[in-house]
């Protein structure tokens, strides 16, 4: 299976790097339809990992003062690549991302692929929308991930932003180890697997849990002050209230894809993480 993979960030690369002979990393600014069907017609894959985006430095605060330039990487440039392999006839698989569901579900349950999402900030609603429109189309398929959990460590890695913050937040949250979506992003690929799925390890884990094993396996000094959530913003931490929430799919398992429980998963990543930082 040939592999072309938009945008060569951090997740793309990952990627990358797992898939070798089969991935081509692309890092050719695409601005029209007609730049993604050239790079089609070089390549010639066999399926297209949508994987650019903008997220925003130092982190998604700068996508509010920049809506623009959000909009035109997280809802306009996914429609622009979903059209060029509609013209070419390519199945697309598109990152998307878990953090438009704020707080619980009203009914107790846990968000999955058919529950409407509530965005509230400019970076998540330019996700969600691209969602809404990609999920109308034939040939495409979405992957949700939550918060990348790598044993690699990397600026945009959630153990590295838990790891640099003084004050933190308990509170339980779905997350997405790195290894294991690299894994379902193939399969997803190989299936040219339609619809919405939830690229989310299975369960949930406290922040406190993280940073426990964190203590344990990398940095027994380490040290943070544990805080509310509504003085994250109120101390000025953050600018936007954050997502915090806990997921659950649907529709992998009836693929027969599986992802290991969160709990599990995150304590193996962070004892390679530690291994890998020696």
């Amino acid at each position: 299976m040939k592999i072309l993979i938009i945008g060569k960030g951090y997740l793309g690369t990952r990627c990358a790097e797992v898939w070798g002979d089969e991935a081509i990393l692309s890092d050719k600014r695409v601005e029209s339809v007609e730049d993604v069907e050239a790079l089609i017609d070089q390549h010639q894959p066999d399926v297209v990992l949508n994987a650019a985006g903008i997220v925003g430095k130092p982190n998604v605060d700068w996508c509010e003062t920049h809506q623009m330039e959000t909009i035109e990487g997280n809802t306009i440039l996914p429609i622009t690549i979903a059209k060029a392999c509609k013209n070419k006839g390519v199945y697309l698989l598109h990152m998307g991302t878990g953090c438009i569901f704020y707080g619980n579900k009203p009914d107790g349950t846990l968000w999955d692929e058919d529950d409407f999402a509530n965005p509230s900030a400019v970076y998540t609603r330019a996700k969600y929308a691209a969602d809404l429109v990609l999920s109308t189309m034939e040939n495409i398929g979405i992957a949700r991930i939550r918060m990348p959990f790598d044993c690699r460590p990397h600026r945009a890695n959630f153990i590295d932003k838990l790891a640099s913050f003084t004050k933190l937040i308990s509170i339980q949250n779905s997350l997405t180890v790195v290894e294991d979506m690299i894994d379902v992003f193939y399969q997803l690929l190989e299936k040219r697997a339609t619809g919405i799925f939830h690229v989310t390890n299975p369960g949930s884990v406290d922040h406190k849990e993280i940073i426990d094993w964190y203590k344990q396996y990398v940095d027994p000094s380490h040290e943070n002050e544990w805080i509310e959530e509504k003085d994250l913003v109120g101390l000025g931490i953050v600018g936007k209230k954050r997502s915090n929430n806990i997921m659950t799919s649907k529709n992998l398992p009836k693929l027969g894809i599986k992802m290991r429980p969160a709990k599990e998963a995150v304590e193996d990543a962070i004892k390679k993480y530690a291994e890998f930082k020696k």
